[in-house]
C-alpha cells in the first residue's frame, strides 16, 4: 500500500448510452438503451434515465421493453465508441506511461510513475483537471476514483458515480470499507456472496472478523486468502501498461434458430472472416482455431484445432473452422455460432495453408473475395438501416435512423452540435438516403451538453 492516494481509476458514465446523447441532441435527458434489438438482444449499457426504471447491463432486452417501453432503443456502434475511449485513453497517457485499460470506458493510471501526482492535493487537482479534459475533448463525464491502491480507487470511482470525484485518504480505508457490503470486494459475485450470507458473513467488517482460516475454510486457499486481506484493505498490485490479448474472437446469436446445414457452415465461414479481420487491425496471428457452437437446448459446445504455427490468412482460419464444424450437429438447431483465435503472436508463418487445407491446397490461390460470404443472398432492404446509425439524405443532410419496416426507414435530421431535429420517413430504397460515417461529437472546443 502506498501513502498517498496516487492510483486513479477512470470510468465513464453510461459510455455507450452516452455516446449516443451527445450524438443525437433530440436524446439528451432521454431514456436510452443500448444493446441487442432482437428477441434474445441483451442490454449493453442503459443511460441514467433508463436505470430510475429498473433497467440494467446484461438484462434481457425484452424485459428492458416492459420496464421501459418509451426509451431510445438502439444498436451498438463499436466503431464510434472505440474512437471516442481511444480519444480518453489518450489524455491518460499524457498523465502516466502505466495506464491500465479494463475496457473501452476504464482504465486505471499510476500518477505517481508519471510525476501527475505525488500526495493527496496533487492527485485531487489531477483528478479534477482529467475529468475537465475529458468533458472538453469528447463531451462526456467521467467518475474518477483516488487511493493508495487499485481496488480501493475502483471503490472510489464507483461511489462518485455518475460525474463525480471521490479520493480516499490514506490510512481511513477500514473505516471506509467496514460496513460496505461483501460485494463491494472485487472476486466476490452472487454465488460466493450467498455462501458467505449462509454463513452470516455480509459486511466486509464481519469478512474481516471471520478470520483467515475461517475463509479458507469457506472458499478454498486462494480465494479465502485473498479476501482476508482485501477485508483488510491489503491491495498491492501494480498498474501494468500492457495487459496482453489471449484471444481474438468474433460470435453471433441469432433470433431465430438456424436449422439448415449450409447456412450455418456459411455463418461460421463469415465469422472466420471478421476474425481474420480482427486479427490483422491488431497486427496479430494465432495457431489455435477454435468453434463455439451454442445449440437450440443451450448446450454450448467448443472444438479447437492448433496449427504448426501461427496465422491470419483467412483460408487457413476458413477451413480449420469448416473441418472443426464437420465434428458438431447441429441436427435441432443452432442459436450462437463464434469462431476464434487463440495462441496469439505477433508474427506470422508463411507455409501454413498446406497444413490446414490438406490436399486442397489450390483453394489457398483462391482469391478472398470468393469468400461464402460474398455470395450469400441478401438481406431485406429494410433490415440495412439499423436503429441509431448515421445517414445522410441529398436533401436534408445528416440524420439518424429512428426505426424501419414495412419497406420504410424514419430518420430524425441532426448532427451533435445542432438543436434536435425533425423526423422524416422514406421508402428503404430512396436513393438519395445512404449510410454514413459518424460525426465527431466535439468540433473544435465546442462543448455538446449531455
Amino acid at each position: 500500500m502506498r501513502n498517498a492516494p496516487t492510483i486513479l481509476h477512470l470510468d465513464m458514465d453510461a459510455f455507450y448510452a452516452s455516446v449516443e446523447q451527445a450524438s443525437k441532441p433530440s436524446l439528451r435527458g432521454k431514456a436510452v438503451i443500448v444493446g441487442g434489438l432482437g428477441p434474445r438482444g441483451v442490454v449493453a449499457t442503459a443511460s441514467y434515465e433508463a436505470r430510475v426504471f429498473g433497467v440494467h447491463s446484461a438484462m434481457p432486452m425484452a424485459q428492458a421493453r416492459r420496464l421501459a417501453p418509451n426509451a431510445a432503443y438502439l444498436v451498438p456502434r463499436f466503431a464510434l465508441y472505440r474512437s471516442v475511449s481511444e480519444q480518453v485513453m489518450a489524455l491518460l497517457r499524457e498523465l502516466s506511461p502505466l495506464v491500465e485499460p479494463l475496457s473501452l470506458d476504464e482504465a486505471f493510471v499510476d500518477l505517481e510513475a508519471g510525476g501527475a501526482a505525488w500526495d493527496e492535493e496533487s492527485a485531487r487537482l489531477t483528478g479534477i483537471k482529467l475529468r475537465a479534459d475529458i468533458r472538453a475533448v469528447t463531451g462526456l463525464t467521467g467518475s474518477v476514483g483516488l487511493a493508495a491502491s487499485k481496488m480501493l480507487a475502483k471503490i472510489a470511482s464507483e461511489e462518485a458515480k455518475p460525474d463525480g470525484l471521490v479520493l480516499i485518504e490514506p490510512g481511513t480505508e477500514r473505516g471506509l470499507l467496514g460496513p460496505m457490503p461483501v460485494r463491494t470486494l472485487p472476486g466476490i459475485g452472487p454465488a460466493t456472496g450467498d455462501h458467505l450470507r449462509r454463513a452470516g458473513i455480509t459486511t466486509v467488517d464481519e469478512l474481516a472478523e471471520a478470520g483467515e482460516d475461517e475463509l479458507v475454510r469457506l472458499l478454498g486457499k486462494a480465494h479465502g486468502h485473498g479476501l482476508y486481506a482485501m477485508a483488510l484493505a491489503r491491495d498491492d498490485r501494480p498498474v501494468v501498461a500492457e495487459r496482453e490479448a489471449k484471444s481474438v474472437s468474433v460470435e453471433d446469436t441469432y433470433d431465430v434458430d438456424i436449422h439448415d446445414r449450409i447456412r450455418v457452415g456459411l455463418e461460421v465461414q463469415r465469422l472466420a472472416d471478421r476474425c481474420v479481420r480482427r486479427l490483422r487491425e491488431a497486427g496479430l496471428s494465432g495457431r489455435t482455431i477454435v468453434l463455439k457452437v451454442r445449440r437450440y437446448d443451450f448446450s454450448t459446445l467448443t472444438r479447437s484445432e492448433t496449427l504448426r504455427g501461427p496465422t491470419d490468412d483467412p483460408a487457413v482460419i476458413r477451413e480449420a473452422a469448416a473441418r472443426l464444424l464437420e465434428s458438431v450437429d447441429t441436427t435441432g438447431g443452432v442459436r450462437l455460432l463464434g469462431v476464434g483465435v487463440s495462441g496469439l503472436a505477433d508474427y506470422t508463418q508463411e507455409d501454413l495453408f498446406a497444413q490446414a487445407a490438406g490436399e486442397q491446397g489450390a483453394l489457398a490461390e483462391a482469391p478472398e473475395e470468393t469468400a461464402p460470404e460474398a455470395v450469400e443472398r441478401p438481406e431485406p432492404a429494410e433490415r440495412q438501416w439499423r436503429a441509431g446509425y448515421d445517414v445522410r439524405h441529398a436533401e436534408y443532410g445528416h440524420g439518424w435512423v429512428q426505426g424501419s419496416g414495412l419497406g420504410r426507414v424514419t430518420v430524425r435530421f441532426e448532427t451533435p452540435q445542432s438543436p434536435p431535429g425533425r423526423v422524416r420517413t422514406f421508402l428503404v430504397d430512396d436513393p438519395a438516403l445512404e449510410p454514413a460515417e459518424p460525426l465527431p461529437l466535439v468540433l473544435d472546443g465546442v462543448d455538446t451538453e449531455v
